[in-house]
């Protein structure tokens, strides 16, 4: 199943894709109530398989036709964040071979692990402002896990029974303020930073994450083209690893780094980072292609 979330007279409402485009769960339910229907996509991922299946079922009962108010064309949503209000966003840096290597990294013995909050969170065609205290403003296509159990010492042949879904994002980063110090929170934690979705697609659709291709457009220039099986941690890995010393609970997002071919791994010389105007997708297989415009703040 793909969720979405878009907004709608200010507040964010849950959408489902189908066919016949985004079914507005709100309108639903309002012309056809079910008080077991959850009407959020946080409530979604914590009621888990029972609450898929209660809206799958549901979905079944709908008449689908577009003339129908709660059948909505994709190209006239106003798109929010696949996730709204993660517990927790974990990310994990130099975890591609190749991106390692185009930035002159050793490969990282264990996950590199830091945070964003819940500020940075926007979503597909969102202008995004880029913020006036960075020169240095970088894109990173990334695959998005979602929790969807309590997560605790959990094994890495169990790990990723505990996933809800994926999705796709941009982890944007301000280089310059994220190498300032050791701590790259600043360069990874402004406005608008953490681009995701637009659709937060279930486990089942989406099948053994570690090879999934990836890519990123500047302008409709490909700048990354990889594949998720150049990750030296993979999923299962990752959520394990991070389960050891946090308890995980559904709705937290863990961001599994970039591949090769963003901004910093190029030659000084070479150079040229995100300007306003520029816009960038960002596509994952299976998980959907995710746009934003960039505009000066």
């Amino acid at each position: 199943m793909k969720l979405v979330t878009f907004i709608k007279e200010k507040n964010q409402v849950l959408g489902v894709k189908v066919k016949e485009g985004i079914i507005d769960m709100a309108a639903a339910l309002s012309i056809h109530p079910n008080a077991h229907i959850p009407l959020n996509i946080m409530d979604v991922i914590e009621g888990g398989e029972e609450s898929l299946n209660r809206l799958e079922n549901y979905i079944k009962t709908l008449d689908r036709d577009s003339k129908n108010s709660y059948v909505l064309e994709e190209e006239k949503l106003e798109w929010g964040p696949c996730v709204t209000h993660p517990n927790k966003i974990i990310c994990v840096g130099l975890n591609y071979r190749k991106h390692a290597d185009e930035t002159n990294a050793p490969y990282p013995e264990t996950p590199i692990l830091f945070n964003k909050f819940n500020n940075t969170l926007t979503g597909h065609l969102r202008d995004i402002s880029i913020p006036k205290v960075t020169d240095k403003l970088d894109y990173e296509v990334e695959l998005g896990i979602v929790i969807g159990k309590p997560t605790k010492y959990i094994s890495k042949e169990t790990a990723l029974e505990n996933v809800f879904g994926y999705f796709t994002a941009n982890d944007l980063s301000a280089r310059d303020l994220q190498l300032r110090t050791p701590q790259w929170l600043l360069g990874k934690s402004c406005d608008d930073f953490s681009p995701i979705g637009p659709y937060l697609v279930t486990a089942d659709e989406v099948g053994n994450p570690n090879n999934l291709k990836l890519t990123t457009k500047v302008n409709g220039e490909l700048r990354q083209n990889s594949n998720t099986s150049d990750m030296i941690f993979h999923c299962d890995e990752i959520v394990s690893y991070i389960s050891q010393h946090m308890t995980l609970y559904p709705g937290d997002v863990i961001l599994t780094g970039t591949p090769e071919g963003v901004v910093l791994g190029l030659s000084e010389a070479e150079q040229v980072y995100l300007q306003p105007g520029d816009q960038v997708t960002v596509e994952i297989e299976k998980l959907g292609i995710l746009t934003n415009n960039f505009v000066a703040e």
